[in-house]
């Protein structure tokens, strides 16, 4: 009992008159980019370090207006560079963040969820939250990732659990009962319509036994997913649209997520092709690794090119971003999925038409058919 005990010193809440107040303005974090020879001095800076106990070589990039205590590029969103040198493994862990990852130089293994990911150069996969992990570098040449997590929001909240040696998993079945089919657990009243607006009450046996969904890890391979982002470049430079597909996990519904709070997409942008300018309440960070072009962000200019790695879009913040004379190829990590499960993903297309709160009402269409039938 000892160990769950916490000291606590004197508390007392006050009241803040806001009478006549509105609330304040937003701080807009700035665009940044951390450039690849910044990125190559860092790897080279841990692949030079002795080996950690733990076998984690890593940094966090950091965004200079980052709160005290939740470390991370955007407000949300976590990036972590990894370096694993060859035949080194990390001690297994986990944690109640989700992640994604992406390989940007070398390949290895990751064992996972009960799972083995064999990875390559541009690969992505993801991590549920709570299951163990650890990554091994099995060739040649220094591994190194770029790992995105939700753990700046857990840490504000102050509710991050990072466990550490624990055991990997063993592929098991899922458990999938639910309080209706348990009757050890199934309320004699169930849940139940109350009023006429649709709300139901539902019993305390249903809150701490909520139905299961099962959350895996999926490996996006980027020799399959660049075969069909390369097709996308037939839609012309009349189309009005971004150059993308989404890598999806079906468990995140309606968000279109490849964890509950994050997408990632994969885009590829021809020579001289030069988006419209919108904006959206998420927060996006693009990893480029072919091409150069600039992006324009709250009426300034910002060059990038292969390697960098860009908080390229802070929250609604009007943006649009142009290809110099290569093809671009681009991670996005965006934290989309989370705003439109609490219904705060206002999203504005073009700037010439009104924002939509997506998920919530109707979004918006591109010219995808007619750019298509012109190529």
């Amino acid at each position: 009992m000892h160990d769950l005990r916490r000291e606590f010193g004197p508390a007392q809440a006050s009241f803040v008159d806001q009478t006549g107040q509105r609330p304040r303005d937003n701080h807009y974090w700035a665009p940044v980019i951390v450039s690849r020879e910044q990125i190559d001095a860092e790897v080279e800076r841990l692949a030079a370090l002795p080996r950690p106990a733990d076998g984690r070589r890593h940094s966090l990039i950091v965004h200079p207006s980052a709160r005290a205590g939740s470390p991370g590029l955007a407000p949300g969103i976590q990036v972590s560079l990894q370096v694993l040198l060859p035949g080194e493994s990390t001690e297994p862990m986990r944690h109640n963040a989700t992640e994604v990852n992406f390989c940007i130089r070398g390949g290895g293994s990751t064992r996972v969820a009960g799972r083995t990911i064999a990875f390559r150069q541009y690969d992505v996969w993801n991590h549920p939250a709570f299951v163990a992990f650890a990554h091994t570098n099995d060739t040649d040449d220094i591994q190194v990732r770029l790992v995105y997590s939700n753990a700046p929001l857990l840490q504000h909240m102050e509710v991050y659990v990072p466990e550490f040696g624990v055991e990997l998993e063993v592929p098991t079945q899922t458990l999938t009962a639910h309080a209706s089919d348990d009757p050890k657990r199934r309320s004699p009243f169930g849940t139940f319509p109350i009023g006429e607006d649709g709300g139901l009450l539902m019993p305390y046996e249903t809150l701490i036994n909520p139905q299961v969904v099962e959350s895996r890890p999926l490996h996006f391979s980027w020799q399959q997913v660049k075969a069909e982002l390369d097709k996308l470049e037939a839609l012309g430079s009349d189309y009005v649209g971004r150059r993308l597909y989404m890598m999806y996990n079906p468990v995140t519904g309606r968000t279109n997520g490849i964890t509950p709070n994050f997408f990632a997409t994969m885009t590829i942008r021809p020579p001289k092709i030069v988006d419209r300018p919108h904006r959206h309440v998420s927060a996006a960070i693009n990893y480029y690794f072919s091409g150069s072009g600039y992006s324009m962000v709250a009426g300034n200019r910002y060059e990038w090119k292969a390697g960098d790695l860009m908080l390229s879009a802070p929250g609604w913040a009007v943006h649009n971003h142009a290809s110099y004379d290569d093809y671009v190829y681009e991670l996005t990590i965006q934290d989309q999925p989370l705003n439109i499960y609490m219904q705060s993903l206002l999203w504005q297309e073009s700037m010439k038409e009104p924002p939509a709160l997506l998920g919530t009402q109707t979004g918006f269409s591109t010219n995808r058919t007619n750019a298509a039938k012109a190529a």
